[in-house]
C-alpha cells in the first residue's frame, strides 16, 4: 500500500508558509489600526488622509502585476523572502518619520512590496496545495487572521499605554523579520509530488512557454474576489460607526464587532479545509456566500447593538472562506500558469478594498446606512451565481492545449 501522507519536506513548507502569513497579518494590522496615530504624528488633515490610504492598495495592485512578470525569472519563494522584510521595515519607517514626504515614501514602498508579498504568498500556497493533493489554503489564511488578531491586540496595548509608534513598532519588527527569514529557509516552491520528491516539470506545469491566462475564464473568480473584499472593507471601516451611530451602542461596545468578526474569520478558516475536503469547494463557497449575505441582512434590520453583532459574527463565518478558495480555484483553472493567474486575481483584492468603503460611505450619506448594507449583501450573494467556477477542472483545461473559446490576455 502506498503511503499517501505528505513528506516531512512538504510539512515543513506548509508550516513555514503559515508563519509568513501570520507575520503579514500582524504587520498589516499594526498599520491599519494605528492610522489615527500616524495622522496625528504627521499632522495630516482629514481631507488629505484618504489620498494616502488609497495610494497603498493602488500601488499594491502595481506590485502584484509586477510579480506576475518577476516570477518568470525567479521563484515565488525568493520573491517572498526578499519583500517580506521590506514590508516590515516600511512599517517601521512609516511610524518613525517626522515629515509628510517620509510617510509618503514609506507607504509607497509598503504598498508596492505588500502587493508582491500577497501575490507570492498565495502562489506558494496554491502550488503547495497541489502537491498535498487536498485543501490547505484556508489554513494559511487562518494564520493571517491569527496574525491580524495579534497585531490588533498589540496596537490596542500601544494605544492604551500611549506608546510612541517607534517604541511600539521597533521591537516587534526586530522579532518578526528574523522569524520570517528563518522560516523562509523551508519554503517549498518547486514542482514536487505528494511524497515531496522533485519531479521534472510537465508541459502543463510550466509558465514559460506558450501558456497564457484567459481573463475571460478568470473573470468570475476576479468578481468573487472583489465582492469578498467589498464585504470585508465594509466591516473593517464601518462596523464601529454603524453600531454607534445607527444602533446607538456605547463607544466601547462599538469596538467589539470587528474583533468578533476577526475571531469568527479565524474559526471559519481553521475548520474550512475540512469542509472543502468533505463537501467540496462549490458547496463551501455557496454556504459562505449565504452566511455572509444573511449576516448583512441581520445587520441592516438589527433593532439593537447585540443583534447587530450577531450579524457581524455571521459575516465573519461566511466571508472567511471566499478569498482562500478563490485563489485555490485559480490554481486549478490554470495549472500550467497558476502563478500568473494568482497575480492577476490578487489585483481584485485591492479593487474590492478601494471600492467597498467609499461605496458604503457615499450610500450611507446620501441615503441611510441600513440601506447601504444591502449593497454589499447583494454583491456577496452574487457569488452563488459563480460558484461553479470553484468546481474541479477537467484534465487539460488551462494547460494551453484545451481551452474554451475566449480571448487570451498575456
Amino acid at each position: 500500500m502506498t503511503d499517501s501522507r505528505p513528506s516531512r519536506r512538504l510539512r515543513q513548507g506548509r508550516a513555514s508558509l503559515a508563519i509568513s502569513f501570520f507575520v503579514q497579518g500582524a504587520i498589516f494590522a499594526l498599520l491599519v489600526t494605528r492610522i489615527p496615530a500616524l495622522q496625528d504624528r504627521y499632522g495630516i488633515s482629514d481631507g488629505l488622509l484618504p489620498l494616502f490610504l488609497a495610494a497603498v492598495p493602488i500601488l499594491a495592485g502595481v506590485g502584484s502585476v509586477a510579480t506576475e512578470h518577476l516570477v518568470k525569472r525567479m521563484r515565488p519563494g525568493l520573491v517572498l523572502r526578499v519583500v517580506q522584510p521590506i514590508v516590515s521595515l516600511a512599517l517601521l519607517c512609516a511610524g518613525s518619520g517626522s515629515a509628510v514626504w517620509q510617510l509618503a515614501v514609506a507607504l509607497a514602498v509598503f504598498g508596492l512590496t505588500v502587493g508582491a508579498l500577497d501575490a507570492s504568498m498565495n502562489m506558494l500556497g496554491v502550488s503547495l496545495q497541489r502537491a498535498y493533493g487536498r485543501s490547505i489554503m484556508l489554513g494559511f489564511h487562518g494564520a493571517y487572521s491569527l496574525g491580524g488578531i495579534a497585531g490588533a491586540s498589540l496596537a490596542w496595548a500601544g494605544a492604551h499605554w500611549d506608546l510612541p509608534l517607534p517604541t511600539l513598532y521597533a521591537p516587534l519588527v526586530a522579532i518578526l523579520v528574523p522569524v520570517a527569514l528563518i522560516a523562509s529557509r523551508w519554503y517549498v516552491d518547486q514542482r514536487v509530488d505528494q511524497r515531496g520528491d522533485q519531479r521534472v516539470a510537465e508541459p502543463t506545469e510550466v509558465v514559460r512557454a506558450g501558456t497564457s491566462v484567459s481573463m475571460r475564464a478568470l473573470l468570475p473568480l476576479c468578481l468573487v474576489m472583489a465582492f469578498a473584499y467589498i464585504g470585508d472593507s465594509t466591516v473593517s471601516n464601518w462596523s464601529a460607526k454603524y453600531l454607534e451611530d445607527v444602533l446607538h451602542s456605547s463607544e466601547q461596545l462599538a469596538t467589539v464587532p470587528y474583533n468578533v468578526y476577526m475571531v469568527t474569520t479565524l474559526l471559519g478558516r481553521s475548520f474550512g479545509d475540512l469542509g472543502v475536503r468533505r463537501f467540496g469547494a462549490v458547496a463551501v463557497v455557496r454556504t459562505g456566500a449565504l452566511l455572509a449575505g444573511g449576516g448583512f441582512a441581520v445587520v441592516a434590520v438589527a433593532p439593537g447593538a447585540w443583534v447587530g453583532m450577531a450579524g457581524f459574527t455571521l459575516l465573519g463565518l461566511g466571508l472567511c472562506v471566499l478569498v482562500p478558495q478563490t485563489f485555490a480555484a485559480a490554481g486549478r483553472l490554470f495549472p500550467g500558469a497558476s502563478d500568473a493567474a494568482v497575480a492577476r486575481l490578487n489585483i481584485f483584492n485591492y479593487v474590492g478594498f478601494l471600492i467597498g468603503s467609499p461605496l458604503v460611505g457615499a450610500l450611507g450619506g446620501a441615503w441611510n446606512y441600513r440601506a447601504a448594507m444591502l449593497v454589499p449583501m447583494a454583491l456577496v450573494l452574487m457569488t452563488i451565481r459563480y460558484a461553479r467556477s470553484f468546481s474541479p477542472v477537467p484534465a487539460g483545461y488551462g494547460d494551453g492545449h484545451e481551452r474554451p473559446r475566449t480571448v487570451d490576455v498575456g
